[in-house]
């Protein structure tokens, strides 16, 4: 079973950062593809971030280019999210995703095996 502890959410200023942190076991941090998506109240899931399993190539959702960065912390066998320049528009539960391997699309939900239980990210304005 796999394991995903997310960490770092929390309540912001607009302009501020955050970093988000998701650990899980080595075994599952080595062979997986790992990303974040997101979930305001009212509003669709959104893709943010992944970053794949092959390469360490990354993708991201077009909401965030340029603000946010996905990578990897191998020393922690965490995945980080790092968000620059928030904006209230970015309130929401953010959810660590894991799928084994690569994926043709990063930004299709239905793509990922695992799910974390979410942390939340308030930014006022």
């Amino acid at each position: 079973q796999v394991e995903l502890a997310e960490s770092g959410g929390g309540l912001v200023q607009t302009g501020d950062s955050l970093t988000l942190s998701c650990a899980t076991r080595l075994s599952t941090y080595s062979t997986s593809s790992m990303g974040w998506f997101r979930q305001a109240p009212g509003k669709e899931r959104e893709f943010v971030a992944a970053i794949s399993q092959a390469d360490d190539s990354t993708y991201y959702g077009n909401s965030v280019t340029g603000r946010f960065t996905i990578s990897r912390d191998d020393a922690k066998r965490a995945v980080l999210l790092q968000m620059t320049n928030l904006k209230p528009e970015d309130t929401a539960v953010y959810y660590c995703v894991q799928r084994w391997g690569t994926a043709r699309d990063y930004s299709d939900a239905a793509a990922y095996n695992t799910w974390g239980r979410g942390t939340q990210v308030t930014v006022s304005s």
